[in-house]
């Protein structure tokens, strides 16, 4: 895949936890550009992203579609560390962390919603962050976070 055309844009990264780090950069190759190499079929709706740790993580098409979507080899000009993904993970800026798996294996493109790991314990089928779509059921408004603190990553 590092062979495809690269992409590159600065993000924060929001974890659902309502801590934040922010301007993190992104290098990677472009969902959509993968999206169109694997012929998929009209009634694809989902993606499922698969890891080698076993971790599933559900995501609208249309979300991973994205502008600023990214299958991310690089975060920050380095390589993604081991703890944070390695070799590759997805970052999908408008959705919480955990919709961004580490250490993605796979792809998979579905027709219908199926629980990812977390979403078997309540967590949010899409996880917007502008919309704070945190658990199923508990949609919120969005309201300023406060910066309490910046992490090395």
């Amino acid at each position: 895949m590092q062979k495809l055309p690269q992409t590159k844009f600065t993000r924060d990264f929001q974890c659902v936890t309502k801590w934040s780090i922010k301007d993190v950069t992104w290098d990677g190759v472009a969902f959509s550009e993968i999206a169109k190499m694997t012929g998929i079929k009209p009634e694809a709706k989902w993606v499922m992203f698969h890891c080698a740790d076993g971790y599933t993580a559900p995501v609208p098409l249309e979300d991973a579609m994205a502008d600023d979507s990214v299958i991310a080899f690089k975060m920050n000009g380095r390589d993604i560390p081991q703890q944070q993904g390695y070799p590759c993970r997805p970052f999908i800026a408008h959705l919480y962390g955990w919709k961004s798996a580490k250490w993605m294996d796979e792809i998979e493109f579905l027709p219908s919603y199926v629980d990812g790991y977390w979403e078997m314990y309540g967590y949010n089928e899409r996880g917007d962050i502008w919309d704070e779509e945190r658990f199923k059921g508990h949609e919120g408004k969005h309201s300023r976070r406060r910066t309490l603190g910046f992490a090395p990553i």
